[in-house]
Formats: C-alpha cells, structure tokens, sequence
C-alpha cells in the first residue's frame, strides 16, 4: 500500500473493488494464473484501470503468451503505464503501475513477440476492467474507437 493514500480513500476503494482487486491493487499481489478473468479473452476492445478507469491496454496487442495472465506487447501509450524496479520475491523485475492511481497492475518482460519489440506486459485481470468494442462510445471512450475499424 502506498504511503500517500490516506485511510478515507483506501476504506472508499475497499467498497468499490472486490478483494483481489483490491489486494492486487493496493496491496501489489497477484492473482492465480488461468483462474482470472481475461487471460483467456479473445473479444476486441480496451483494458482500463479498474480504479481510475484509465485506458490502458488494447486488445489489439493483446496475445496468448501461456504464462496464464493477459500480455500485452506494449500499453496504448508508454505514459499510461510507470515501470519500476522490484526486487520482491528474491527476483529483480519490472513492476508496471497505473501512473493516475498508483495502482499495481503487474510487470513487464523483455520476452514477448521479437516482431513486436519482443516485451511482455504481463498484467492481473483484477487490475483492468474491459470495455468491448461496442461499448467505447457509450462508456466514454469514443476516442478510441477509431483502432478497430481497419480490423
């Protein structure tokens, strides 16, 4: 849990999130691997951050990496996502936070798709909410309608 977020905000999010949501967010956890929401969702739209409602993934880079989460190859723009480095777990990694609510979303990998500039954005569904395609417009995310029409 950041140091900046005061009691009243945290106890407001308790009631919005559900335990894993709000355990991966708040608390930098992780979710089961294949027993999570999208890793397995193949329909075209975006991931927003679950507690701010960023935009923040699409599922045009979306791919099926087998690690059991969402992966990502890149974020809809590289200032939607803040990176650090995490030494939890007796590991160094990359940890990939939500920059509008500081929210933990997951890590980054330098082993994704070499023809997509070869990253993994490895990232708990109890972190993002999906808006389909369909959906952009009415939900407030007109802007960005405009990457599934070609497909």
């Amino acid at each position: 849990m950041t140091a900046d977020k005061n009691q009243s905000s945290l106890e407001k999010l308790k009631q919005k999130l559900t335990p894993i949501q709000f355990e991966v967010t708040q608390n930098n956890g992780t979710e089961p691997p294949f027993q999570n929401e999208y890793w397995d969702n193949h329909e075209d739209g975006l991931y927003v951050d679950v507690v701010s409602g960023e935009p923040l993934f699409s599922s045009l880079d979306k791919f099926d990496s087998g690690c059991g989460w969402p992966s990502f190859t890149k974020p809809l723009e590289t200032k939607k996502v803040d990176e650090k480095r995490d030494t939890s777990h007796g590991m160094i990694r990359t940890e990939v936070r939500s920059p509008d609510s500081d929210s933990h979303l997951g890590h980054v990998f330098p082993d994704g798709p070499k023809d997509k500039g070869g990253l993994r954005y490895c990232i708990n569904s109890a972190s993002l909410r999906f808006v389909p395609k369909d959906q952009l417009e009415r939900e407030g995310y007109g802007d960005y309608v405009h990457l599934f029409e070609t497909k």
